[in-house]
């Protein structure tokens, strides 16, 4: 948080390569602060910091406007092409606690594709790499993207019926954060419009989670 005419929200993106993670970095900065590509590699190798400029119409306190400010920490994929699982933790935990060790983090953001299926070993690596980051508390501040939801859409899958039809690993992962995920349209997610709606979310999962940050330090593990 920062003056009483804004607010500022800090979040980190977190994700396997090639699963629009850096895109939605963009998309929410409303830039294109981060590489984003199409690559047989990982593009991502290291953390990078990007803020938004004031957004105005996306949230009001006491019946008065605020500016919103949003900061991104986007990451180096996992698992990565050529970093290993422990230089990635590594590298993000230091970022984490450098950018946001003062004001805390409101959300990391799990980025998976809709149009993939997440299988049982993928579910627990992933959750047990965002423990080691966050700590205990993770599922608190820990919410799901689903990209390509145009291609779910495509398929003939609304939200409801892709939900219906989801493995149950990808079920008891959305369970676990409380079911805080929003589906994004590549197509769309680029769209002022579509970023206001993803950015009301984002503030309604903080807001249930009273505001609270989690607290990041340097680690010497």
């Amino acid at each position: 948080m920062t003056d009483s005419n804004e607010m500022t929200i800090n979040l980190v993106v977190l994700g396997r390569t090639q699963t629009g993670k850096s895109a939605v970095g963009n998309s929410l900065l409303g830039s294109a602060d981060f590489e984003s590509h199409l690559s047989p590699s990982s593009v991502t190798t290291r953390c990078s910091l990007g803020h938004s400029s004031r957004i105005l119409g996306i949230i009001r306190r006491n019946g008065c406007e605020l500016a919103l400010r949003v900061r991104v920490l986007d990451t180096p994929s996992y698992p990565h092409s050529a970093l290993s699982k422990e230089q990635v933790r590594d590298t993000v935990r230091s970022a984490l606690a450098h950018h946001f060790g003062e004001e805390g983090l409101h959300l990391a953001l799990l980025v998976l594709r809709a149009d993939l299926p997440l299988c049982p070993d993928e579910s627990d690596h992933v959750i047990q790499f965002i423990q080691e980051l966050l700590g205990p508390t993770w599922k608190n501040y820990t919410a799901v993207l689903l990209t390509h939801a145009d291609k779910a859409e495509e398929a003939g899958f609304s939200e409801e019926a892709y939900l219906h039809s989801a493995s149950s690993t990808l079920l008891s992962l959305l369970s676990s954060v409380q079911h805080k995920y929003i589906f994004l349209d590549n197509q769309k997610s680029i769209i002022k419009e579509e970023r206001a709606i993803v950015l009301r979310k984002l503030l309604n999962f903080i807001r249930q989670n009273n505001y609270q940050v989690l607290l990041l330090k340097h680690s010497k593990e």
